[in-house]
């Protein structure tokens, strides 16, 4: 069998998954390897999960085009609204 190995995993994350081993009786091994075999079992979504959209599609079209299509949806530019960089502060804020 094959081994993996993932580097730089955050202390948060690594302490989150020892916790999460330790509520279902496993080691931090077995708790990987649970993770694994349900990501590995997920099923990608067919187009025919997805008929009332007309399939599922990725990568049909470019930034560029999709960036037109909203410029000619939405000529003139939403004024007098929050700035995003004001929502992100706000949030962080509040914490």
């Amino acid at each position: 069998m094959p081994n993996l190995s993932i580097k730089d995993v955050p202390d948060a994350w690594a302490e989150a998954l020892r916790r999460r081993a330790a509520r279902n009786h496993r080691s931090l091994q077995g708790e990987l390897m649970a993770i694994l075999e349900q990501a590995t079992r997920q099923e990608v979504p067919s187009s025919a999960d997805f008929p009332a959209a007309g399939g599922l599609r990725r990568g049909t079209r470019t930034l560029e085009a999709i960036a037109q299509e909203q410029r000619a949806q939405f000529p003139r530019p939403v004024r007098g609204g929050p700035f995003a960089v004001d929502i992100i502060r706000a949030d962080r804020d509040a914490r």
